[in-house]
């Protein structure tokens, strides 16, 4: 892969940027985000595809992009397919500041050093280029005003753009509902950022990661008060509380 082009997670980590305030918006569902773009990206590369609701190797190369061959060798050392909502829904502490570094590497973003109540240190981050947030910006606002279905990597970003919240902080106010309301629209247009999206908004409303079960069959009742067996392998759900240490929020 390329470093010409702009991955989809520094995309809706440039869009989540307040460049007023270098704050991120949305920060605990941010990360959750950041994870599932990672899946787009890795699917837009021709290393996973979708499998069901679950996600699969097809070609474990590395693509030359280090923070995304680390998640390609940890899907590909599950050895078998993985739950969409598991993946996302484990642990990503850092996520978001590595990535912010690398935009600071890139000159894509500046850090500024401050405190918090003069006493806590604090690090906001500034865009250096906001042509290229506009650029990014532009390319929804065309999807939506339009209706055309945009490409597989529009669609994808929307779809996450979406699922974090992020609507209300592009498109806000009442003024803006329409807007908000074509971006939930675009998520149908893309099948992976879809399961995605939809896998980042099932964390967030604590959605069970167990799989629905088939009813018993006739003649087979549970004897009362059996406990149904854990699923094994299923990630604790992160409490977000914990991980609001990231610099940028």
């Amino acid at each position: 892969m390329g470093r010409s082009r702009r991955t989809l997670p520094e995309e809706l980590l440039l869009l989540a940027l307040d460049p007023a305030t270098g704050t991120t918006a949305q920060p605990q569902s941010l990360d959750l985000g950041l994870a599932g773009a990672q899946l787009v990206e890795l699917a837009l590369a021709g290393r996973i595809a979708p499998d069901g609701d679950r996600i699969a190797v097809v070609v474990p190369r590395p693509t030359g992009d280090p923070t995304l061959d680390c998640a390609l060798e940890l899907l590909r050392r599950r050895g078998a397919p993985v739950r969409a909502v598991h993946w996302i829904g484990g642990p990503r502490l850092g996520l978001r500041q590595t990535y912010l570094s690398h935009l600071e590497r890139c000159g894509m973003v500046h850090a500024v050093a401050g405190q918090m109540c003069g006493v806590l240190p604090t690090t906001r981050y500034q865009a250096t280029d906001n042509a290229i947030s506009r650029e990014i910006r532009a390319r929804l606002d065309s999807a939506i005003r339009t209706g055309v279905p945009p490409d597989p990597r529009t669609a994808a970003l929307a779809a996450l753009a979406h699922a974090v919240g992020l609507g209300k902080h592009l498109y806000p106010g009442n003024e803006g509902r329409s807007s908000r309301s074509r971006l939930r629209d675009l998520i149908r247009h893309d099948p992976m950022g879809g399961l995605v999206a939809h896998a980042v908004m099932d964390v967030q409303n604590g959605v069970a990661a167990q799989p629905r079960r088939s009813p018993a069959p006739a003649g087979r009742q549970a004897a009362p008060g059996a406990r149904p067996e854990p699923v094994r392998g299923v990630p604790a759900q992160p409490h977000h509380g914990t991980m609001a240490r990231a610099v940028a929020h």
